[in-house]
This record gives structure tokens, C-alpha cells and sequence, in this order.
């Protein structure tokens, strides 16, 4: 297991940080959507909390075969895909994501957002009692951004607002800019695979990273698409993008409903040839979050999936061999993927 907690300021307020999130998510999806690649919306609903109230519960699936690294690609299968079930009470959100086909696998994002610049040290003492972290401070505007994401549009140290006056993002903007906001991001990575421990959770973490970093960048980036939208008004647009990047991944109908419709209500389809990956409705047991809890450093609460169990053949009739001194011979094995 590897955790650190990502710190990442906007000069924005976590009242303006909740519009635009919603806005960056759709949009970004669908740009990097693909036929049969990218991101799946199979659930988008309002979701009632006894402990944090009202809310949104999103299911998507992430297909990333094509963008994983060769030694990868070599072990998995050909259609890979890693479901992630939100639930946001913002300013508080929790975030799991379990692989498709690796019970062992999981990812554990709890999220808060506060108008500072990264200065509270206990915004996750009751979750890091007994836990060990790293803390990873991400520069919007200076931290070095893959070369194949970069654009002169999105740069930060060059993007100044036209609806808000905010930018160009100097070296040490997060000590005088105003307003400004935090990310909080406590993000556990878990791979139980004697051998390749290490080098997947170290590998996970720098795709997180850099996922966190552009999707950031882009938020602010796009401010003056999204500044001046209400709440209903993007969630119209998550709804419109959602329906256009299901479209793109060729993996879903052009039907996903952003309403007020129960979870219970609503059943997954899933691909053809693709294993099945149930839709729960309620929240699992982890993402209560009681005022006192115990965590252990060997075993932190996340969302993994269910071991599948072989598949066994059921037993034909007996037919006589017609050449009892003729060898039969063996019945093919089944091809999976």
C-alpha cells in the first residue's frame, strides 16, 4: 500500500471550484474519449447521505488499454477498464476505483476543499491517526506537465481572464494570489501482487498525479467558459457531454440520465465482451466516516472487487467411443480473453 496526499490550489473559491469541477470533468472526458477508449458515464444521480446529506453518485468506466505502458499491456487483457464509483458531498468527496479484471488492485481518493493555500496539516487527522503519508504540494503553473498534454492555450503562466482579471500565475502566486483555494487529495494506492507491488503503486501514483495536474490546469484554464454558469446550467452540459463521450467510446448508449430518478432504479449495461462489473446503489461500508474509527497501516478501507471464481464446464452426456482402441481425443479448451 502507498499513500500520499495531494495539495493542489486554484485561484479560485471552493464556492466557483464546484461549477467549474463539474464543467473540467465533462469536458476533459470527452477530449480524451476515443472510439472504444477513454471514459464510459454509466451513472450520474442524486444520492442521499444519512451522515453528509444531499449529494451525487457517479459510475464510470475508465478504458485504458492502449494508454498503459508496454510491460502492461503485455498482462492484461485486451479489453481493460477501471470502474470508478464517486460519491460528492462537496466540499467533501470519496472516490473508489477498482480494476476490471485484478481483485487485488484498488484505489482509495478522499477529497476536501478549503479556501486557503495549502496550509492545514489536520484536514485528515481522523482518516491519518495511525497512517503514514507523503505530501505532494502540485503547482498548476510550474510543475512540468507530460509533453503530449501540453498546450500554449492552457498554460497558466502565460492565460489571463478575460471575465475575471485573474493570471498570469507568477513563480510563488499561492502566496499572494487572491482568492485562492485548495484541493486536498488523500489518495491510497493497493496492488497485493508479490513481485510487481511497488512498481505498480509507484506507477499508479505518477498517473495520478499527472491526471490531477492537467485536469487542474484545464479548470482554470476554462474559466471563462464555466464562471458564469449556474448549477443547473452545467449540470445540462455534464448531462449533453456525457451523452457525446459515450457516443465517441462506442462502449454505451446515448442515454444517461442526470436527474432526480433513484439509484435503484437504474441498471448497468455493459459491454458485450467485457466481464461484468456490478452497480451498487448504496455506498460500501468504507465511506462512512465516523467520528472515531481504526484503521490498520496493513489493511486501509478501499473498494476492490469480488475474486471471480473459475468457470466449470457442466458435464455432457457419455457417448460410447464406436473405436474403443482408438484414443478419443481431448475436447478443446475454452478461449478467453
Amino acid at each position: 500500500m502507498l499513500m500520499k496526499e495531494y495539495r493542489i490550489c486554484m485561484p479560485l473559491t471552493v464556492e466557483e471550484y464546484k461549477i467549474g469541477q463539474l464543467y473540467m470533468i465533462s469536458k476533459h472526458s470527452n477530449e480524451q474519449s476515443e472510439r472504444g477508449e477513454g471514459v464510459e458515464v454509466v451513472q450520474n444521480e442524486p444520492y442521499d447521505d444519512p451522515t453528509h446529506g444531499r449529494g451525487q453518485f457517479t459510475e464510470k468506466r475508465v478504458y485504458l488499454n492502449s494508454k498503459l505502458p508496454s510491460w502492461a499491456r503485455a498482462v492484461v487483457p485486451r479489453i481493460f477498464y477501471v470502474t470508478e464509483k464517486a460519491w460528492n458531498y462537496y466540499p467533501y468527496t470519496v472516490t473508489g476505483n477498482a480494476c476490471s479484471f485484478l481483485p487485488k488492485f484498488s484505489i482509495h481518493i478522499e477529497t476536501k476543499y478549503e479556501d486557503n493555500k495549502g496550509c492545514n496539516d489536520n484536514i485528515f487527522e481522523n482518516e491519518l491517526k495511525e497512517q503514514e503519508r507523503e505530501v505532494c504540494f502540485v503547482d498548476i503553473a510550474y510543475d512540468e506537465i507530460p509533453e503530449r498534454y501540453y498546450k500554449e492555450s492552457e498554460d497558466l503562466r502565460y492565460f489571463k481572464s478575460e471575465k475575471t482579471s485573474r493570471g498570469m500565475l507568477q513563480e510563488g502566486w499561492r502566496d499572494t494570489q487572491n482568492p485562492i483555494m485548495c484541493s486536498y487529495k488523500l489518495v491510497t494506492v493497493k496492488f497485493e501482487v508479490w513481485g510487481l507491488q511497488t512498481r505498480v503503486e509507484q506507477y499508479v501514483h505518477k498517473v495520478v498525479r499527472d491526471v490531477l495536474l492537467l485536469g487542474h490546469r484545464q479548470a482554470f484554464a476554462w474559466v471563462d467558459e464555466w464562471i458564469d454558469m449556474s448549477m443547473d446550467e452545467v449540470r445540462e452540459f455534464e448531462r449533453r457531454i456525457q451523452e457525446a463521450t459515450n457516443q465517441k467510446t462506442g462502449m454505451f448508449p446515448s442515454s444517461v440520465s442526470v436527474g432526480e430518478a433513484p439509484l435503484s432504479s437504474l441498471a448497468s449495461s455493459n459491454p458485450a465482451s467485457a466481464p461484468s462489473t456490478p452497480v451498487y446503489t448504496d455506498a460500501p461500508e468504507f465511506l462512512s466516516v465516523p467520528k472515531e474509527r481504526s484503521r490498520k497501516k496493513s489493511a486501509p478501507e478501499t473498494l476492490t472487487l469480488p475474486e471471480p471464481g473459475p468457470s466449470v464446464p457442466e458435464p455432457g452426456p457419455s457417448v460410447p467411443d464406436p473405436t474403443p482402441n482408438r484414443a478419443s481425443p481431448s475436447p478443446a479448451s475454452d478461449q478467453t480473453e
